[in-house]
């Protein structure tokens, strides 16, 4: 399946890329066309710098107190927090970067966190939004605590609504063919083409 692999290049910093490999792929909420392999920006030292700027340059206006980091962005977040603390508005600003749970699609804080977020001006880093099924969660779940949503970044998203605004490094664009189905919807399994891996944040587990 690697043999397929092919990585795309951010046209801001070609030290951010993705690496798509084409096929039949399961995900939490959906089957895609493509996994998109984002190892390199959450392990990668450079890679993870590179991205968080990016994302630094998109919310530099923003007031920003807590990174809320999903899928394995913790490095990513640490980094993006850096150089918000150092843009104009953040000047000085000690943000939190955490790391919450998930559970049933919802956001869990526990006591230690809550500090974090609530009356706090609260950003979410997450690797990849496709339908906004998570992000639109998050973003309640922020309300739920008591702070305040100002936006969700993300390395790779689809097209979805949200009441914040949306930063994506790699739009569905940057995969000409990227398609996103509900499981009893898609096209591939009623074809009867088997799923080559199940996909989550930490990587893909191949079907034999």
């Amino acid at each position: 399946m690697e043999r397929r692999a092919y990585d795309v290049f951010s046209k801001v910093n070609g030290d951010v890329s993705i690496r798509l490999i084409p096929g039949h792929f399961a995900t939490r909420h959906s089957h895609v066309n493509y996994c998109v392999d984002m190892t390199g920006i959450k392990s990668d030292l450079h890679s993870a710098k590179a991205a968080a700027k990016l994302f630094c340059d998109c919310f530099c206006s923003t007031p920003i107190d807590t990174v809320i980091t999903l899928d394995r962005m913790k490095m990513v977040g640490a980094f993006l927090a850096h150089y918000l603390s150092h843009s104009q508005l953040n000047k000085g600003q000690n943000i939190g970067v955490i790391s919450p749970e998930i559970q049933n699609d919802k956001l869990l804080l526990r006591d230690n966190f809550l500090p974090y977020v609530k009356d706090k001006n609260v950003l979410l880093l997450t690797a990849s939004a496709t339908t906004g099924k998570d992000a639109n969660s998050v973003v309640e779940g922020i309300n739920y605590y008591g702070g305040t949503p100002v936006g969700v970044a993300t390395v790779f998203g689809g097209d979805f609504e949200c009441p914040v605004p949306v930063v994506k490094l790699f739009g569905a664009d940057a995969v000409t063919d990227y398609t996103s189905y509900q499981a009893f919807a898609c096209p591939l399994c009623k074809s009867g083409i088997k799923v080559d891996a199940v996909v989550n944040s930490y990587g893909y587990s191949k079907i034999i």
